[in-house]
Order: structure tokens, then C-alpha cells, then sequence
């Protein structure tokens, strides 16, 4: 998606109404834009976006978070980012993930975040989970992971699942 061209306005408008990734990335790239403003009005049409958006593609990232340029949702269904991430460019992530912030209910952090560096990939039915969480460049997390803790640059990171329940 992201090309060496200049920008232009009209590229933008008639890549955004050709496919809908492209359309879903630059309504939430509005409505963010749109959030992080100091006008009461820009919060209300953001929401009003984001709420939109929800409902038409079921995938949830919440306005305040910071997400870099080449964000990529393989399959829209069921995505959960939660507004303490801070996300580096090219991010790719698919179906049913969900990153978001641990602990008990009414539990208080200090500035809890979620930080996950530039060229991140992560499969599907992943469950990243955490405060003060670092995960770090050219990361790819196998489907079906859990992850709660930090994970270093140029790292393939998957949850081994033999674990035999209950026998008949």
C-alpha cells in the first residue's frame, strides 16, 4: 500500500472507494485525526465514524491509538486495539486478535501502553495482553499465541498447544 509517489488528494480519494481495506484505513485515519484535536464537534463526528466503522467491518481500534503508516487487517472480523497502543509502520494483523491492556477490572495503571515496533506481523487468534508491553521490530507472532510479556527484535514467537485436557 505504501508507494514511493508523492501524495495527492485525488490518489488517495479514488484508492479509498476502490477496496475496502483502503476504505476502512482512511476512515480511521480521519476519524483519528479527527480525535486528537483540541474541538469538542471533531470528537463527536471521530466517535460517530468510529461507531460506523465497527459496525460495517466488526473490527474495534479504539481512536487514541497511534498506529504508523502500512497498517494491514488481512480479514476484518472481530480485531480489537486497544487506544494505550502505540503501533510502528507496516503492521499486519488478521482476523479475531485482540491487543489490549491486563489486569483486574478497576485496576489503576500509570500511563499503561502497549508499544509494538515498525514491520510487526501477527496471525490469527492472537491474544496480546499486558501493561508496559514491548514488542519490538520485524516480530512475527504465530497464530493462536498468547503473549504477556516483551519480545525482542527479529524474534518468530508462537504458543505450543499439546497439552492434553482430560481423557475419556
Amino acid at each position: 500500500m505504501m508507494t514511493n509517489k508523492p501524495f495527492s488528494w485525488s490518489r488517495v480519494i479514488h484508492k479509498a472507494f476502490k477496496c475496502p481495506e483502503r476504505r476502512f484505513n482512511f476512515w480511521w485515519r480521519i476519524a483519528s485525526y479527527l480525535y486528537k484535536t483540541e474541538k469538542n464537534l471533531n470528537k463527536i463526528i471521530a466517535r460517530k465514524i468510529n461507531r460506523n466503522l465497527i459496525k460495517k467491518y466488526n473490527t474495534e481500534i479504539q481512536l487514541s491509538a497511534t498506529i504508523g503508516p502500512g497498517l494491514n487487517v488481512t480479514h476484518f472480523l472481530s480485531v480489537v486495539i486497544n487506544g494505550c497502543s502505540t503501533i510502528g509502520s507496516n503492521f499486519k494483523i488478521r482476523q479475531n486478535t485482540t491487543i489490549g491492556l491486563g489486569g483486574s477490572v478497576g485496576e489503576k495503571f500509570n500511563s499503561p501502553t502497549i508499544s509494538i515496533g515498525n514491520n510487526v506481523e501477527i496471525g490469527a487468534c492472537c491474544c496480546i495482553l499486558g501493561h508496559e508491553l514491548s514488542i519490538g521490530n520485524n516480530v512475527t507472532i504465530g497464530a493462536m499465541s498468547f503473549i504477556n510479556k516483551d519480545i525482542p527484535d527479529d524474534t518468530v514467537v508462537y504458543t505450543e498447544k499439546t497439552q492434553i485436557m482430560r481423557l475419556k
